[in-house]
């Protein structure tokens, strides 16, 4: 994990609680290890008190699909994560991959039809379910994740 600024937080700098800028390597087996001291840190500050397990569980996806389908799972290539923490807006987490993007409409809903039964998909699905707020940026290489 090594600190990468990134420019693109949105909370007003003046007023952050916590902000963390960090790359990870597109590994799969980088993600538990970089959640926990993340997480870590969110609840040694006591932001979203009571809402870790959501922003946890929202991280995890966004970071499996971007290792996945915006890197192709090439551990040469970065994930870039911003998570940033205000007393008024709660949580910002922005997950940034170097892929071509993707169209998040053509994403099929899991929940209906044959897609019930499918063993993949569901990833963006549950971040929406679980976060206040749920944007792609940038062609559909960045997604921004706020939970209040």
């Amino acid at each position: 994990m090594s600190e990468q600024p990134l420019t693109r937080c949105e909370f007003n700098t003046k007023s952050l609680i916590l902000r963390l800028d960090l790359s990870i390597p597109a590994m799969k087996k980088a993600v538990a290890p970089f959640v926990d001291k993340v997480m870590g840190i969110v609840k040694q500050i006591g932001c979203a008190e009571g809402k870790e397990f959501e922003i946890e569980t929202a991280l995890i996806e966004a970071l499996a699909n971007a290792i996945t389908h915006g890197a192709g799972d090439d551990p040469d290539k970065q994930i870039q994560v911003c998570v940033a923490c205000d007393e008024a807006r709660g949580m910002l987490i922005i997950v940034r991959d170097p892929g071509g993007g993707f169209d998040p409409a053509q994403i099929p809903n899991p929940v209906r039809g044959k897609n019930l039964y499918s063993e993949h998909g569901r990833g963006i699905y549950l971040i929406n379910q679980l976060m206040d707020e749920v944007r792609f940026e940038e062609g559909g290489t960045e997604i921004h994740m706020r939970k209040a």
